[in-house]
């Protein structure tokens, strides 16, 4: 295939997949907004995150040999179906009245499971449209157009629901799903490699991955640094960025605006330049490096913070370095993997590194309610050392923890960048 011609095609998929996101994230800032006025628990809005993420988490441990055994575009056309179809259940709840948070869990839930199969479906197409030497270049493109959605679906969905409410928030999603699946239909053909073969336990593909990764240690390992990783995001981002920032800003929502638009405007920036600057030859290297920048220029100066604009410089520290991340383990996978192999290698990835991410959205509000919040409040020796560094008052718990996260996320970013076999994956754009 051309290859000019086959990132023609993944630009107009990515478009069109950026449509379909931005739906999707409306729904679920409108779903929480919802939750919120119908419950009045912080607790169980989280549970929105963790019933989508814990299925996703166990389908995407054979979710991989589904997808090597099939075609990727069929795969992406009924996931994304099933999920538009879970869209439409709520809407029809809704008109009827009786849409409850049961409903909304189940089928956060159900996103969950085709978000697995979807996943790696588009990451192996992604590779089959993309030339080698792009890769660095797309990923830069994905983490545009995901930050870019962070920002902009808030505010649409906000106006749009105040507008029409939840049911005109839907539409929308609904809507966008039609336009992106007509597109992937109709203009996007994927050159297919579909492993056949004799009937194989849905479980093959998790220890085929494994096995994979057994000889490719390096990028086990950086599967399991940034498993930590996310289980350190997940802990305070996730969970205590926005009441921090109330709590210490006495219930400012503009500042938590405007904190979060920096956070999307931080994305955008290193979407960008990582789109447009030429591959690193430290390709290993740089995502730890990347890592270590945010925990420190983001993490840490979220404790140390004390107003808005702290705070916001703080977000664009912790968020402008991710695209680098991304791009860094990207050009590694998809060089180091072969094409067959992709779809059970991407699965793995996805449970490895995202398994810890549950148990961080739990953990992390029972923490700041239960631990650093009542520490804080203690007048211990202790509370009075820390509070040197994230000051006193009410969320000055929670800053604790960004600053435990930030000194734990940087330690565990250095150690990572002395490992033989992760450095031992640097040079990989030599490879031809």
């Amino acid at each position: 295939m051309d290859n000019s011609n086959g990132f023609k095609k993944f630009i107009v998929l990515w478009l069109s997949q950026g449509i379909s996101q931005l739906g999707s994230s409306m729904t679920a800032f409108a779903l929480v907004l919802f939750a919120f006025e119908k419950s009045g628990s912080a607790l169980l809005v989280s549970l929105l995150s963790f019933c989508n993420y814990v299925p996703y988490i166990i389908f995407s441990m054979f979710a991989g040999t589904f997808v090597d055994r099939h075609g990727k575009k069929q795969v992406m056309l009924a996931s994304d179906t099933i999920a538009a179809l879970g869209t439409l259940a709520v809407l029809l709840f809704f008109k009827a009245g009786q849409l409850s948070l049961f409903h909304i869990y189940t089928v956060n839930a159900v996103v969950g499971i085709t978000t697995a199969f979807q996943q790696p479906a588009a990451a192996v197409t992604t590779g089959m449209l993309v030339p080698k030497d792009k890769i660095s270049n797309m990923s830069g493109m994905n983490s545009f157009s995901e930050n870019l959605v962070i920002v902009l679906s808030p505010m649409i969905a906000a106006a749009v629901y105040a507008a029409g409410g939840l049911s005109a928030v839907l539409a929308v999603d609904i809507a966008s799903f039609a336009a992106a699946f007509l597109i992937l239909f109709f203009f996007i053909h994927i050159p297919e490699q579909i492993k056949i073969g004799e009937r194989v336990s849905p479980f093959s593909g998790t220890s085929e991955g494994f096995a994979f990764l057994k000889t490719e240690r390096g990028i086990l390992y950086i599967m399991l640094v940034m498993s930590l990783v996310n289980f350190f995001s997940r802990l305070t981002y996730e969970n205590i960025l926005s009441p921090m920032v109330l709590a210490r800003s006495g219930g400012d929502s503009i500042a938590l605006g405007l904190v979060n638009a920096f956070m999307g405007a931080g994305g955008i920036a290193g979407g960008i330049i990582v789109s447009l600057k030429k591959e690193s030859r430290h390709t290993a290297s740089t995502i730890f490096i990347a890592t270590a920048m945010s925990f420190l220029f983001g993490d840490l100066l979220m404790a140390a913070g004390r107003n808005t604009a702290g705070w916001s410089v703080a977000a664009l520290g912790a968020s402008l370095p991710i695209p680098f991340i991304t791009a860094g383990q990207n050009t590694i996978l998809y060089r180091k993997v072969p094409g067959e192999m992709q779809g059970r290698v991407f699965a793995v990835r996805n449970a490895v590194q995202y398994g810890t991410i549950p148990l961080g959205i739990i953990l992390g509000g029972y923490l700041a309610d239960y631990v650093f919040e009542p520490l804080m409040r203690s007048g211990s020796k202790f509370a009075g050392m820390l509070s040197h560094i994230v000051g006193s008052g009410d969320g000055c718990g929670m800053a604790a923890m960004f600053l435990c996260t930030g000194v734990l996320g940087f330690a565990v970013s250095m150690l990572a960048l002395t490992n033989r076999e992760i450095r031992g994956l640097n040079g990989l754009n030599d490879l031809k």
